[in-house]
């Protein structure tokens, strides 16, 4: 192997938390190969210097209009083309929304091994390998990657964001031409501003079928501003139409990892488990003292959340104040 690339992730003119987390993750094995670790950034030139500890020796860059939208296509290419520069044989990204499609579609053009929502990787292992949930969570897989080249994503909250002082990496342009762009991206909806993204968050808080409408969600937004914390949502709340897609969690949903995940009304189904049972500690809050939610909290509140929820706001409140 000759050299591990990440994909730098940015939003709303920023860079998120899973790259230093993937940076942290690259390090490590670009330590144990021997080799270097690069980075590929796009549409974000100006963001090179948020980027100098993390233990990158090159920094490939990439502008334009093209770039100024997630466009599966360009930035895959645009990804394969900066692996072909740095002789990568390993590309990380997160296994985020857009970090999930890039790995796909970079794997497709390069035919290499692919692993998704990667959990731990064993960097001792020859060749590489990986543990992934399946089966919705039910089981952990270890996965052998056999490919010359690997493309991995990391399940964001997992992998810690390791920071490695070292000399300023080298910014090196792309140049990118005839790209073969077969859609385009018109317009991308962005979620109400100041929203956290659950996927980046360390505290979620979500509610299901016991919010009983949006007005349910007020509550838990409330002691979500009390912690810092992000609102997550059931399949069922979202179905509804109590809350926007994008709180989502769960199988069908967007995949989190916090280090406190409080479900409040949620049953707690296999499928929304999928999605956040990778979480450091979880609280359940429910009226029903039999549901799957409650057995697999790490404790557990049997009670109605309307008169439960504003009581852990005021408490917790004056924990942090005090």
């Amino acid at each position: 192997m000759a050299g591990v690339l990440v994909w730098v992730e940015t939003s709303e003119g920023k860079i998120k938390k899973i790259t230093r987390e993937a940076a942290g993750a690259g390090a490590k094995i670009a330590a144990k190969l021997g080799v270097p670790l690069g980075a590929a950034l796009f549409n974000g030139r100006d963001l090179v210097p948020g980027l100098e500890n993390l233990g990158f020796s090159k920094i490939y860059t990439a502008e334009g209009a093209i770039f100024e939208k997630y466009s599966s296509e360009a930035y895959a290419q645009a990804f394969a083309a900066a692996g072909e520069q740095f002789n990568a044989d390993v590309f990380l990204t997160g296994a985020t929304a857009l970090g999930r499609d890039l790995s796909a579609c970079l794997a497709a053009r390069l035919d290499a091994a692919l692993a998704i929502d990667v959990t731990e990787i064993l960097y001792d292992a020859r060749p590489l390998k990986v543990i992934r949930p399946v089966y919705s969570g039910k089981l952990l897989a270890e996965v052998e990657l056999l490919g010359d080249k690997k493309v991995i994503s990391l399940r964001p909250n997992v992998f810690p964001a390791a920071e490695t002082p070292s000399a300023p990496p080298e910014v090196v342009p792309l140049s990118l031409e005839n790209l073969a762009i077969r859609a385009e991206v018109r317009k991308a909806i962005k979620a109400a501003e100041g929203v956290m993204d659950v996927t980046e968050a360390n505290i979620v808080i979500s509610g299901g079928r016991g919010t009983g409408g949006p007005e349910g969600f007020k509550v838990i937004g409330e002691l979500a501003r009390t912690l810092g914390a992000a609102v997550g949502a059931s399949r069922v709340a979202v179905d509804e139409g109590w809350i926007e897609y994008a709180h989502q969690v769960g199988q069908t949903g967007k995949v989190v990892s916090p280090v406190l995940y409080i479900a409040c009304g949620i049953s707690g189904s296999t499928q929304h488990f999928a999605g956040m049972g990778s979480s450091k500690f979880i609280i359940a809050v429910n009226t029903d003292p039999d549901a799957p939610i409650m057995e697999k909290a790490d404790f557990a509140i049997v009670g109605d959340l309307f008169k439960v929820v504003p009581v852990l706001k005021e408490e917790l409140g004056k924990r942090i104040r005090g």
